[in-house]
């Protein structure tokens, strides 16, 4: 099968991109775990505001990814790749505004640490979507 079968991608941008999913996988999960152990019943304003990021850029990549069927689409997906790049700086913005709200709101150390931890699971969501993107964008230039 191996010799047979001739893929439209180099085998490199292919596993490329199943890495860089499996890593924004990675971090929603690790987000969700956290909330689970620390028993963080409800979500903060800011956790909602990355969230809905995390859901926004997801919602990109669902649609760029089948456009990678097509040669005559790839160009299609630069524009994807440009407002999944917009909403990780906003994701940003936000994350350094969550970790400000952190230690000028709350004196409970441990909630500052527990919050914190899951911004940052969070956040990195938000960059490893960044990643999928950059190689969503290589296989785009390459091949178009």
């Amino acid at each position: 099968m191996n010799r047979t079968f001739v893929t439209p991608f180099d085998r490199e941008d292919i596993a490329a991109l199943a890495h860089t999913l499996d890593d924004v996988t990675d971090f929603i999960h690790a987000a969700a775990d956290a909330m689970l152990l620390y028993k963080i019943d409800c979500p903060s304003q800011r956790a909602k505001e990355l969230a809905d990021i995390i859901v926004q850029a997801a919602v990109e990549v669902e649609k760029a990814i089948p456009q990678l069927r097509h040669r005559a689409e790839l160009e299609k997906i630069l524009p994807r790749c440009v407002e999944i790049n917009r909403l990780e700086n906003v994701a940003d913005d936000v994350f350094h505004s969550a970790q400000a709200e952190l230690f000028d709101d709350t004196t409970d150390m441990a909630q500052v640490i527990k919050w914190r931890e899951i911004y940052e699971y969070m956040e990195s969501a938000t960059d490893r979507c960044e990643d999928v993107s950059n190689v969503l964008e290589g296989v785009a230039l390459k091949y178009a």
